[in-house]
């Protein structure tokens, strides 16, 4: 599997890093419990078997015109499926741009998850995954009722076999944006 995924500012990713934290202190799920190197807060824009020739010099292209690009956050929600927890992104038409015009380049992949598509995508930051029966009302109110802003400013890419990262944009920040 091989995503798209939009990387947050560093106040941004603060916000959410202190979710993840204040969901883990009251006993929730959290991502604050995955511990590995990649783990970050981050939108996937898209998730294939794998990327078609060419496409990732296209992508990273793509995502180098179109960042920073300015984000808002909105109420935390559980989605159906695997029922994780996540803060809804604002939906901006620049956003939904840059959305379609990552699958206009993977239009040949592979293995397209069906979630992330063109409308069916649910733009969100992940705040704990298989939420499914944990406390819903609790949950809510711990990671908090704000709406955070700020910007996406780098993307990369993640290789669900080898659980590495590539950067997609030349200045793709390691740790806070």
């Amino acid at each position: 599997m091989r995503t798209v995924e939009l990387l947050c500012s560093s106040e941004l990713e603060a916000a959410v890093r202190a979710a993840w934290d204040r969901l883990a202190a009251a006993g929730l799920p959290s991502l604050a419990r995955n511990t590995h190197p990649t783990n970050r807060p981050h939108l996937t824009l898209a998730s294939v078997e794998e990327f078609p020739p060419g496409a990732e010099q296209r992508l990273a292209d793509l995502c180098d015109a179109a960042l920073p690009l300015p984000v808002r956050l909105d109420r935390v929600a559980v989605l159906d499926g695997t029922a994780p927890l996540v803060w809804l992104v604002h939906p901006t038409p620049q956003l939904a741009a840059l959305h379609g015009a990552v699958w206009d380049v993977l239009a040949e992949a592979s293995g397209a998850r069906s979630w992330h598509l063109p409308g069916r995508w649910i733009p969100h930051l992940s705040l704990a995954l298989r939420f499914g029966g944990a406390d819903r009302r609790r949950a809510r109110a711990v990671a908090g009722a704000g709406r955070p802003a700020g910007a996406f400013v780098a993307a990369r890419s993640y290789d669900g076999d080898t659980r590495t990262i590539s950067e997609l944009t030349t200045a793709c920040p390691r740790s806070g944006g």
